[in-house]
């Protein structure tokens, strides 16, 4: 006969790595009832926070003298092993339960249920689903909320109304070896994760309100959103995350490129809590040109700065530095003017007129001439569906925008190909993935083949690196 162990913990922080327990409840049932229960207050090694304090009710002189969770692994072990581990938003009390058991040298691998996930399916459309307000709907008495033994009986008394009204074998079905339902966040409706295509993509985990707190790129959203799921990761942020998470939208795209991006794009307009790199990839230096007190058009690399206009960025001061020794060397430009080296019969110290003229001239030819070495080009590849294909509007050097366009568009009319794209706003991250494709792939670059005035040399005979630096 199939017995369930139904847990409940109190701890002194949000995540297993960095917390430790000071109370553990443990009720065995066997499928009617309650036929065993176990409490202990522990000993946590480490000071109370008094927010937790507040709570729970447990303070540091109640757990003073207490076993340590060292003390009462084996006791622990010996109630969870062989039986289904149950707890309301059961990832939680399983992740500190399975790391401090592991650092006592105890493997814990038992089958999972969360009584969050079986009461929205047994008793759906309640309008909150958290111990305290289920208790208060269902008509459940709960005593000493905030307390494992009292949480714990709460539970015990859901998990036994909860098994007479499963008229349907919800609970069956959330046991069998190829469900998933153990794996997903106790407020994410199974029905959003199987939604999921196998491809690429975009996807964007949302809380209650909807509001998306995450943005992933995906080869394979399916496969990809899964992975978030699997194990039992004790960190902060999954820990954090995975209770906020209450549905999942995606976009599907063409390519993985298109997916990264997409991904860029939207880590950048929505600002999600829990996204970390793609926050901090903005460039730090760049290329800028002013003129000085003396009345010479200067060109200076420097310190990128978003209220500054800057005629190109860089991840590094020498990809800068590399570009502007480039010009000076081909445009006959003073190097102390531009701050990268001395000018032994520098003639600019003095000021006439007539070589501020002549100066000034050789630094918009400069400026000119890379301007005309940026690149306009699509990048075309594959589509959604076999009827279309992707594509990635470059001009003149900037990321203009990308979307998809049927297989038979003719793309001789930039107008034409603009019009059925979407504009973003592009950055220098978007832009070096971009390149890094293009040239890799250079049999995907198109480009118009009248050029106007407004088009420039083809990408293939471009010397990007010669220009941006590797």
């Amino acid at each position: 006969m199939m017995e369930y162990a139904i847990v409940d913990i109190e701890t002194t922080g949000g995540h297993a790595a960095g917390s430790a327990i000071t109370e553990i409840a443990i009720r065995i049932h066997d499928g009617a009832r309650v036929v065993r229960t176990f409490d202990v207050l522990l000993d946590p090694g480490r000071f109370i926070p008094l927010p937790i304090q507040l709570l729970t009710g447990i303070d540091n002189d109640m757990v003073a003298g207490c076993p340590t969770f060292g003390d009462v692994a084996q006791q622990v072990y010996d109630l969870l092993a062989g039986r289904v581990f149950v707890a309301h938003s059961v990832n939680f009390d399983y992740s500190f339960l399975r790391y401090h058991l592991e650092r006592e040298g105890f493997v814990l691998n038992v089958p999972k249920l969360c009584t969050v996930r079986l009461s929205r399916k047994v008793r759906p459309g309640l309008r909150s689903y958290s111990l305290g307000k289920l208790c208060a709907a269902l008509d459940i008495p709960l005593y000493n909320h905030h307390r494992a033994g009292g949480d714990a009986d709460a539970t015990a008394l859901l998990f036994s109304r909860l098994l007479e009204w499963d008229t349907e074998g919800h609970l069956a079905a959330m046991l069998k070896k190829n469900s998933r339902e153990q794996l997903l966040p106790p407020n994410l409706p199974k029905s959003d994760f199987e939604q999921l295509p196998q491809c690429p993509g975009v996807y964007y985990f949302c809380d209650q309100a909807g509001k998306a707190i995450y943005v992933g790129k995906a080869l394979n959203i399916r496969k990809r959103v899964a992975s978030h799921f699997t194990g039992n990761n004790p960190n902060p942020q999954r820990q954090n995350f995975l209770r906020n998470i209450y549905s999942i939208r995606y976009e599907a795209c063409g390519t993985e490129l298109m997916a990264l991006l997409l991904e860029a794009t939207e880590i950048k307009k929505l600002w999600p809590q829990y996204n970390r790199a793609q926050k901090h990839q903005e460039p730090k230096f760049g290329l800028y040109a002013y003129e000085d007190l003396n009345g010479y058009m200067r060109l200076v690399v420097g310190k990128h700065a978003r209220n500054q206009l800057a005629l190109h960025v860089f991840y590094r001061r020498m990809d800068g530095t590399h570009l502007l020794h480039k010009l000076v060397r081909e445009f006959d430009l003073c190097p102390e003017l531009c701050l990268v080296g001395e000018c032994e019969h520098c003639r600019h110290r003095q000021g006439a007129a007539q070589d501020i003229q002549v100066y000034n001239r050789k630094v918009k030819a400069a400026l000119n001439h890379l301007e005309q070495h940026l690149p306009t080009f699509a990048l075309l590849d594959a589509g959604r569906h076999e009827g279309e294909q992707s594509c990635i509007w470059i001009e003149r050097g900037n990321f203009y925008g990308m979307g998809y366009i049927d297989r038979d568009s003719d793309l001789r009319q930039v107008a034409d190909i603009k019009s059925l794209l979407t504009p973003y706003a592009g950055n220098h991250y978007m832009l070096q993935l971009v390149y890094s494709h293009a040239e890799r792939y250079p049999h995907k670059v198109k480009r118009p083949e009248e050029p106007g005035p407004q088009l420039v040399q083809a990408y293939n005979d471009l010397e990007y690196e010669d220009l941006f630096g590797s």
